[in-house]
């Protein structure tokens, strides 16, 4: 599961999607059912730090009195 640190976020999804569509199928081994449930709970966490990520990375343009860009803030909520 060390592959997962490096993936992106569009490939964590997928790799996801794949699993989830795996495990509904029904026709997974018990075992392997098992690793797959792992591997998405992995890939899952990635996909929520990654978002985490990039939510701190947003941020609003300030403008001054003259209304010219003068800074950002980090938007709050996201």
């Amino acid at each position: 599961m060390n592959d997962i640190a490096s993936m992106s976020f569009e490939e964590a999804m997928k790799a996801l999607e794949t699993v989830v569509r795996d495990l509904e199928s029904g026709n997974v081994e018990l075992e392997k059912s098992i690793g797959l449930y792992e591997r998405g709970a992995a890939l899952k966490a990635h996909c929520e730090r990654k978002l985490k990520e990039a939510e701190e990375k947003v941020a609003r343009i300030t403008l001054g009195p003259d209304g010219q860009p003068n800074g950002t803030v980090a938007v709050e909520g996201l």
